[in-house]
């Protein structure tokens, strides 16, 4: 599966494109979005919009996924954060993609174990788990990149949990043909059980 994970911004836009098995992950490709400095701010969302939808044509991604909007320094540059991460969904939806968006806090957790975090300690742990040997650069980059293994842990902890309760759901049924870590016994119908339900038949 291929991850795109984005870290908005009206100046420079982060992105960070891994592939994952679930445990495993590796970096795709990585960089930022830059629109000319000189270029109005309808420029400069259409620039990052086309950017995006580029990196979408080459690598095809499953999912995009982006950091919610946690803290600006001012209402303006809130507002424009915001129309930053209306075009990165935007590009997403025109591409047929799902978008997960995941707060601060989350992607810190995920990737360091400790919410507050601060960026050169995510930047030390993307380097890590993607098997780096320079650290990404500049620090939109290594957000980015820590956005997509953030989902990469909650889909995976997910798909853990989805199956698990399916196969809970089977054996309280009595049904399912699928053996649960101590193998699966037959009964008398011919049914798979788990072995902790086996009882030996008394002698006839």
């Amino acid at each position: 599966m291929r991850i795109l994970g984005v870290d908005p911004g009206s100046n420079r836009t982060g992105y960070g494109c891994i592939e994952t098995d679930g445990s495993r992950h590796r970096v795709v490709t990585c960089g930022v979005l830059a629109p000319a400095a000189r270029a109005v701010f309808p420029e400069k969302l259409l620039a990052i919009r086309d950017g995006l939808a580029s990196l979408i044509a080459r690598h095809r991604p499953g999912v995009v996924a982006i950091e919610d909007l946690f803290y600006a320094r001012n209402a303006r540059s809130a507002l424009k954060l915001g129309h930053v991460r209306g075009v990165v969904m935007l590009a997403a939806s025109e591409a047929g993609l799902p978008v997960s968006e995941f707060a601060p806090a989350e992607v810190k957790r995920a990737v360091v174990g400790y919410g507050r975090a601060d960026k050169p300690q995510v930047r030390q742990m993307v380097m890590l788990l993607l098997g780096l040997s320079e650290p990404p650069s500049p620090l939109d980059v290594s957000d980015a990149l820590a956005v997509a293994v953030c989902h990469a842990h909650v889909s995976g902890s997910a798909a853990v949990r989805q199956a698990a309760a399916a196969a809970e759901g089977e054996r309280s049924a009595g049904g399912g043909t699928a053996a649960g870590a101590g193998g699966a016994v037959k009964g008398a119908g011919g049914k798979a059980r788990s072995w902790r339900r086996y009882r030996p038949r008394p002698p006839t």
